[in-house]
């Protein structure tokens, strides 16, 4: 059994095969998700580009993505949440990190894309880029309780 690139734990032959293909459309948002990644997976840029929005089409670089597809190595797609991009919708958004190993070290590419139907086939229309949380540090004060939960007064413990 070859599983689906996306991480449906679906066949690949039976999940997004037929939407890159071309046998069948997207009938959400998040299943063009889906079979965009795969497509980059199996370096189908045709793909890509053909369920790229005609209005983002023009910044599309078919070679340049190629070679990142060929030369990366995928390592799996996390659907963070969707937002309408459903059987009744005409827009929608899929919030993902699709995560890849290029030129040795690895990324997490964590975007929310934006998702429109026209003419029954959903096509994707920008990506925006989800920017990580800055760290937050809590200063523990001596004599509180110390954070890792021995129950003892922190300068007693951690603090030491």
């Amino acid at each position: 059994m070859d599983n689906c690139p996306c991480g449906s734990n679906v066949e690949y032959a039976a999940c997004c095969e037929p939407i890159i293909t071309g046998k069948k459309n997207a009938e959400t948002a998040e299943q063009l998700m889906r079979a965009r990644y795969s497509a980059h997976v199996k370096v189908d840029v045709d793909f890509i580009y053909n369920s790229t929005h005609p209005d983002g089409r023009e910044e599309y670089d078919h070679k340049g993505t190629k070679s990142w597809a060929e030369n990366s190595e995928w390592h799996g797609l996390e659907i963070i949440e969707t937002t309408a991009g459903g059987l009744d919708d005409a827009t929608g958004e899929v919030e993902f990190i699709a995560r890849f190993r290029d030129k040795g070290s690895v990324h997490s590419h964590h975007e929310r894309g934006q998702f429109k139907r026209e003419n029954k086939q959903w096509l994707f229309t920008e990506g925006n880029m989800v920017k990580s949380a800055p760290l937050s540090v809590t200063k523990v004060g001596r004599n509180e309780t110390c954070p890792c939960g021995s129950g003892k007064k922190y300068k007693k413990c951690c603090g030491q």
